[in-house]
């Protein structure tokens, strides 16, 4: 549609609310694709101006700074590429709003029965600590078994909740096979205000990760952009820090305890880049266990005897997932107005795995 004839009843709640490009976490095992929500088209004889003011003058019931958000979390586009706020636009541009959610159709998500970890729960939110193996929404091949599904199921009395709202529910997300605390809206409010704490930094969050090798220091920082693989679309690469390709991630990490050939880390997410964690260690020479999608479900370390090999992939079984969990999670509560802070331990495949490593012993080492 046309900037002349666009409909002007699309609101805020319809746009960025904070989770929904990227996620907050480390997302999605394969790259989520982006929905389009909202397309315009710049006129014939359109002068130059900013993108986030032509897009004010069209949404009266969106506010200049919640484009903005958009525009900085790469959720705006002209064409086929994202820009920031101060892009000029020009005549016939086409211009459009791409999140990771699809638009709601109403669709109803399908309550289950499916037992869920429940860390934390008021009238307004909860966190939930989530399993591996289980996606968080459906769509892509998985339309059962969901954390959405088990979240329909378990608030199924709340008169106000409803899963296929994206207004309200999930406010960030994790790979399948990560495992870890995830926060829940019951209301749109939260969600927006839990979002924008999202956005702007301001939340806690810690991961626990084994990784192929010892870093040579104990502790640092990695500053990055981050960029899809040229070679593989599905994968992300680095790419100059605040360059002007790809996004800015930063992790710090510190290693916890040296086991011989591998390490166990603690990852602070200061972003929340798609797979930032997962490409940062790979950075550093030190992939995650057992993630194939960079590397890390190959022996990297070690012996070349065949004791050793059956005794890495023993280790690939008992854990045969990236080995990577979502520990600690803090923010700001929205409504009671105090902070929050909530850990999780080792689920039971990444606490055997790291016994199982302790168990080789130093003399084997």
């Amino acid at each position: 549609m046309t900037g002349s004839d666009f409909e002007t009843d699309f609101g805020e709640e319809d746009f960025f609310t904070g989770g929904d490009i990227g996620g907050p976490s480390e997302p999605s095992d394969s790259p989520a694709p982006l929905y389009e929500h909202l397309s315009i088209t710049a006129d014939e004889g359109q002068k130059p101006l900013r993108i986030d003011k032509f897009l004010t003058d069209r949404l009266p019931h969106v506010s200049r700074n919640r484009i903005q958000m958009s525009a900085e979390a790469g959720a705006i586009f002209v064409g086929d590429k994202p820009v920031k706020s101060n892009y000029k636009v020009k005549p016939f541009d086409r211009i459009s709003l791409r999140l990771e959610r699809p638009p709601y159709e109403g669709d109803p998500v399908v309550p289950e029965d499916i037992p869920l970890d429940v860390v934390y729960e008021d009238e307004y939110l909860l966190v939930v600590n989530k399993p591996p193996g289980m996606v968080v929404h459906p769509g892509h091949g998985n339309y059962s078994g969901t954390l959405l599904n088990a979240l329909a199921f378990y608030l199924r009395d709340e008169q106000n909740f409803d899963p296929s709202d994206p207004r309200l529910g999930l406010v960030h997300r994790i790979d399948k096979d990560t495992s870890g605390l995830l926060v829940i809206a019951k209301t749109p409010e939260v969600k927006s205000a839990l979002g924008k704490q999202f956005f702007h930094k301001t939340t806690k969050r810690s991961y626990k990760a084994l990784v192929w090798g010892v870093p040579k220091e104990d502790e640092g920082t990695v500053r990055t952009n981050l960029v899809r693989d040229p070679r593989n679309r599905l994968i992300y690469t680095t790419c100059p820090y605040e360059g002007e390709e790809g996004k800015t991630a930063v992790t710090h990490w510190t290693t916890k305890e040296k086991l011989g050939f591998v390490a166990l880390i603690e990852c602070r997410l200061e972003t929340g880049r798609t797979h930032q964690i997962r490409v940062h260690m790979k950075s550093l020479g030190h992939p995650i266990f057992n993630d194939s999608a960079y590397g890390g479900d190959q022996i990297l370390r070690g012996r070349r005897d065949g004791s050793y090999r059956k005794f890495v992939h023993n280790c690939f079984e008992i854990c045969p997932r990236q080995a990577l969990h979502a520990e600690s999670l803090g923010f700001f509560h929205p409504v009671l107005k105090r902070d929050l802070f909530f850990e999780a331990p080792l689920p039971a495949d990444m606490s055997a795995l790291v016994g199982k490593w302790r168990s080789l012993g130093a003399e084997e080492i």
